[in-house]
């Protein structure tokens, strides 16, 4: 069955998914989804995949194609992203932004070459997704590709978006040319100082979000 956009709302202690058809002439509101949020059980996508089997049983229908899919979770882990930049104002406030509607929660902030105590953190918190950050084009780039050393010796499999200073982008695609399937590469979140340009790494995301967690 055809929707043109899912939106997944992710509670405390609900999960909503909220079906739309012909969004972009005459919305069509084509029914709701409704699971038990599963942030205890350390994964939030059991409870996203139990809300669409719910939505596909009101809608009786055994395949869902969806076109767009929004989120928004106030549950406390949410879908679970790590960010890893070069200064820390500039990463911060980086992260938030294109995290904000994307459905993602920020677990951990860090600024400049990754410690083993930041490696270890991010092992413990089991992300969904991380994003890599720092460095203005063509500035510095020692950071950004240690990071993504790092990162990728972790081998967590899961997707790792790099929107750092974009001359790493083919030093970072052989980084991880091992585990390429996870990796995704988008302009700057920082291009030049003071300039925050987030919308394509919150599109990325969105669709990370899409492809890796609301698969059912």
């Amino acid at each position: 069955m055809k929707i043109d956009v899912l939106v997944a709302e992710i509670g405390s202690t609900t999960t909503l998914v909220n079906a739309f058809d012909q969004i972009n002439t005459d919305p069509v509101f084509l029914g709701q989804g409704m699971a038990k949020t599963t942030v205890t059980e350390g994964d939030i996508s059991l409870g996203l995949e139990a809300a669409l089997n719910d939505l596909k049983r009101k809608l009786k229908a055994e395949h869902l194609d969806i076109g767009t899919t929004y989120a928004t979770s106030s549950a406390a882990g949410g879908l679970k992203m790590t960010v890893h930049g070069l200064v820390y104002d500039m990463t911060v406030k980086a992260a938030k932004e294109a995290a904000l509607g994307a459905g993602a929660n920020i677990n951990l902030i860090t600024a400049g070459k990754l410690t083993a105590r930041d490696l270890e953190a991010i092992r413990k918190i089991s992300p969904n997704i991380i994003m890599i950050a720092g460095g203005v084009d063509y500035g510095e780039k020692e950071t950004a590709l240690f990071n993504a050393q790092e990162i990728a010796k972790l081998n967590l499999q899961i997707p790792v978006l790099y929107a750092g200073n974009i001359a790493n982008q083919k030093e970072v695609s052989e980084i991880f040319r091992n585990q390429e399937e996870y990796l995704y590469l988008c302009s700057n979140v920082y291009p030049k100082i003071d300039q925050l340009q987030v919308d394509e790494a919150r599109k990325i995301i969105q669709k990370v979000f899409e492809e890796h967690i609301t698969k059912a």
